[in-house]
């Protein structure tokens, strides 16, 4: 979307810099001239935002009312939740279940550790006579027979051991498992329950509310709007063509239905380095030097905003250009000019006339 530039200034930028001899000419004189980027946009609080529900339901109850101060963490809407209140109470006796049973699990992993201690007991002994065994072999004062006894035992204590320390491991892993899934099941439910009572996110005023009780929610129908009280900015969209001149800490002059004949002056503190592309627009944040007296969010404003301003220039007025690029002297004699800046009225002379020379305006 092409927006349409128009530009306003104050008392003091609405000089003109020629001084008028008749209906149709002009005496050129020194003045002031400044070149603007028209932007459009609306008051909004600080940290105003929109709320919103994470969860379908009915809106069975309003907790605050416009208007109301309202701090963060703060219920505001109650969503119907008789179904995640049973899903909630459901995981809660599966965790108190499992942690009741506890007992039963604590009484296994105690006999296992027993079966444990024994297995490693024979392992030991076993280990022992074959090692022992092992090392007289070589006087063949034991047969082949008893020696391969011997490491038959051995080895069948070592793979018992092996199997217990296993089972133990697995036993404790089943438990803890169990009581992390039980934990956060419940964790989950009191959260998904929690979703159906919409809190604050910040402190602030409640501007509106959009819904009535028994009505239908989604995550996507807007509740309530909230904002910072008595504290507010301009938030302003500019065409894409005029945004890469429009820099921080500029100037803006802005003019509001509210405050009709009025200009205000706000600076640019924040841009945002992505374009709209359904709007083509980009959009910045501005906050006034010296607010009006009294601002509501979603008020209309224009503004420009100013990008460089020059003092004791030629100008004069556009409606005395001929094909933008001449000026009549002696009423039918055609000068070439340099046209420098250009405002809604005036525009700058570079080159091509002087301070008194009179210009006449084309028939």
């Amino acid at each position: 979307m092409k927006l349409i530039k128009i530009f306003f200034y104050s008392t003091i930028l609405l000089i003109v810099s020629c001084s008028k001899k008749s209906d149709d000419e002009f005496q050129v004189k020194k003045g002031i001239i400044t070149e603007s980027v028209y932007a459009s946009g609306i008051i909004k609080s600080e940290n105003q935002y929109t709320v919103y529900s994470t969860v379908n339901g009915v809106l069975q109850k309003i907790n605050a009312a416009v208007g109301q101060t309202i701090v963060k963490g703060q219920p505001l809407f109650e969503i119907e939740s008789e179904k995640a209140n049973l899903t909630t109470e459901n995981a809660r006796l599966a965790y108190q279940l499992s942690q009741e049973s506890n007992h039963y699990t604590q009484d296994k992993i105690s006999e296992m550790e027993t079966k444990l201690q024994i297995a490693k007991d024979k392992l030991d002994l076993d280990q022992s006579v074959y090692n022992r065994n092992k090392n007289i072999k070589q006087y063949n004062v034991i047969s082949e027979v008893e020696y391969e006894r011997v490491e038959l035992a051995y080895k069948n204590s070592k793979s018992n051991y092996q199997a217990a320390l296993k089972q133990l491991s697995q036993l404790k892993a089943q438990l803890r498992n169990e009581q992390n899934r039980n934990s956060n099941n419940l964790k989950i439910a009191e959260k998904s329950q929690s979703d159906f009572t919409i809190k604050s996110a910040f402190s602030g005023e409640l501007f509106d509310i959009y819904l009535k009780e028994g009505a239908m929610v989604t995550p996507q129908t807007p509740l309530a709007i909230i904002g910072k009280k008595n504290s507010y900015l301009l938030e302003l969209d500019v065409d894409e063509n005029d945004m890469v001149r429009v820099k921080l800490g500029q100037t803006i002059e802005v003019t509001m239905d509210s405050y009709k004949g009025k200009v205000f002056e706000a600076t640019v503190d924040k841009i945002y380095p992505i374009m709209d592309e359904r709007s083509r627009t980009f959009k910045i944040e501005a906050h006034f030097v010296n607010p009006p007296p009294q601002l509501y969010p979603n008020l209309t404003a224009e503004a420009n905003i100013v990008i460089q301003t020059k003092n004791e220039v030629l100008t004069i007025p556009k409606s005395y250009l001929v094909d933008g690029a001449h000026v009549l002297v002696d009423k039918d004699e055609k000068r070439k000019v340099k046209v420098g800046l250009n405002d809604y009225q005036n525009a700058e002379i570079l080159e091509g006339l002087k301070a008194g020379e009179t210009i006449y305006k084309p028939k």
